[in-house]
């Protein structure tokens, strides 16, 4: 094997980066396009509101709203996850010295199951009822979350990382993903009881991660 292949040099780090930033975006941009405005049957003419039935059609408009829901839920949710995780690859990226092709391929999964979001969130969203759907869109989550930790973990055994991320960074890293994959699996097993349960959950746990108000106890993560 060319040793050019085996061995990435520090450049190649900030190529990864901008590779990241494009998939992101796609994924992020795709599960906007999975929201359809609402087809009505009937034709509306407008007419003043204080007219009889002058408002039916409105009606009509907002109840095709109320069921987008789901989706308009499982997209904010979406966006959310997507934003987190792309936050915390960077985090990451810019904690290496060099890259080498193990960790380039560990990060290329990571993408990978970026570019799955928007299926499982689609899914979901059209779902929103049924355990399984929910577990799918768990196991994207996982999957994420399994990437990071592995890319941190071999970066420090390869000795990828910049000389300045110590034991303590190391460790934060660590605890945080593992911390916040525990808390998914167990909002996602409070399916259980109702699915919106453990997205309202995992909502709660996102919001937590990415802005104040912090939930007590969980700020240290």
């Amino acid at each position: 094997m060319p040793a050019s292949y085996s061995r990435f040099s520090g450049g190649n780090i900030g190529r990864l980066a901008g590779l990241s930033d494009g998939v992101f975006a796609i994924a992020m941009t795709l599960l906007v396009l999975e929201l359809h405005a609402p087809v009505l049957e009937a034709v509306h003419h407008q007419s003043p509101v204080w007219e009889s039935g002058a408002l039916d059609a409105e009606r009509g408009l907002w109840q095709a709203l109320v069921l987008l829901a789901p989706k308009l839920l499982t997209y904010f949710m979406s966006f959310l996850t997507l934003g987190i995780f792309w936050v915390g690859q960077q985090t990451q990226l810019n904690q290496f010295e060099r890259a080498n092709r193990h960790l380039t391929w560990i990060h290329l999964a990571f993408l990978a199951a970026v570019s799955l979001m928007p299926f499982s969130t689609a899914l979901l969203g059209e779902y929103i009822d049924y355990r399984l759907a929910l577990v799918i869109y768990w196991l994207n989550l996982l999957l994420l979350g399994a990437m990071l930790l592995a890319s941190i973990t071999y970066g420090h055994r390869a000795g990828l990382l910049k000389a300045e991320v110590d034991h303590d960074t190391r460790r934060a890293h660590r605890r945080r993903i593992v911390v916040y994959q525990l808390m998914y699996a167990v909002a996602t097993a409070l399916s259980a009881v109702n699915t919106y349960v453990s997205i309202l959950l995992i909502v709660l746990f996102q919001l937590n991660s990415a802005i104040a108000p912090r939930i007590w106890r969980l700020s240290s993560f």
